[in-house]
């Protein structure tokens, strides 16, 4: 029996750029795929409407409310077929077949429960996004893409093991779900990803780069560097993530101590200095929230 890939991509009143990357995939992808859309909660109609009426031979499903980026994707979950979930932004770009690729990297190892395809920008292909990613800092809740914004000129070309996937472009098994569950869908935004796969992680599986396949992405397309959506979901965020994943006690006490005593004044004077006043009351509402969440556990 031929296996399938399940392609889900969430739209947020971009869709533009969902039309751009679902012309990518059909001109440059041959394996099985179905392509699912999940219009999430979209200001208007237009949108849904014209990728009904422009591609009838994809799922296009409406959700009337914004979910997040965790919620929009559990709800193309619902409606896959495939033994494998690929999880792609509406604003990538695919440039050669690479759905094969990652099927074969995950079935060569039953242990491997996430991968994630080299990610450059868009449309400065030579310059990297992600080639892995390093460990988390408990203390700062903090860690970085290998090979961001470095050349693309080899150095970076070696498939491995890596502490996170990349929540632009990740591919797990569809049965593998119930081995880690869904993502949460209390983050709404940013941070999802890394707790899915600290708890693929904690169940046992390991995460993994595949530089053979490559995928374009114009980076926060969708919610802008350093708007007041990123300031607050990042502040709140980190609060949420240290309290689900981190085991120790000790390391969780710290981070919190640091996040709320160190991170967040900085981060509030950084702003206060640079005349971004827009970016305070998020920050200070992240704070607040992120930690009524973990009082509230």
């Amino acid at each position: 029996m031929d296996k399938k890939v399940s392609v889900i991509t969430v739209n947020y009143n971009g869709a533009p750029d969902t039309c751009e990357m679902i012309e990518s995939l059909k001109r440059h992808e041959s394996y099985p795929y179905e392509l699912i859309v999940v219009d999430n909660g979209s200001a208007n109609l237009e949108g849904y409407t014209l990728l009904k009426d422009k591609y009838p031979d994809i799922i296009v499903i409406r959700s009337d409310q914004n979910l997040g980026f965790a919620g929009g994707n559990n709800i193309g979950i619902q409606y896959a077929t495939g033994d494998y979930l690929f999880f792609l932004n509406n604003d990538t770009i695919i440039t050669c077949p690479i759905l094969e690729i990652l099927v074969n990297r995950l079935d060569s190892n039953r242990k491997i429960g996430c991968i994630s395809p080299k990610t450059t920008f868009w449309p400065q292909r030579s310059k990297l996004q992600y080639a892995g990613a390093t460990p988390m800092s408990y203390i700062t809740l903090r860690n970085e893409f290998t090979g961001y914004m470095q050349e693309d000129d080899g150095r970076f070309d070696t498939p491995q093991e890596t502490a996170f996937a990349n929540g632009a472009a990740m591919m797990i098994r569809t049965a593998d779900i119930q081995k880690f569950g869904l993502m949460a869908e209390f983050y709404f935004l940013y941070y999802e990803e890394l707790d899915w796969c600290a708890y693929m992680q904690k169940a046992g599986f390991s995460i993994w780069y595949e530089p053979g396949a490559i995928v374009g992405h114009k980076e926060s397309a969708s919610v802008g560097l350093q708007s007041p959506l990123q300031v607050y979901y990042h502040t709140r965020n980190r609060l949420i993530f240290a309290q689900r994943t981190l085991s120790d006690p000790f390391e969780r006490r710290c981070s919190y101590l640091y996040q709320t005593f160190v991170a967040l004044p900085k981060r509030f004077l950084t702003y206060l200095c640079k005349g971004k006043l827009n970016l305070i009351a998020p920050l200070v509402k992240g704070g607040k929230d992120g930690i009524a969440f973990i009082m509230n556990k």
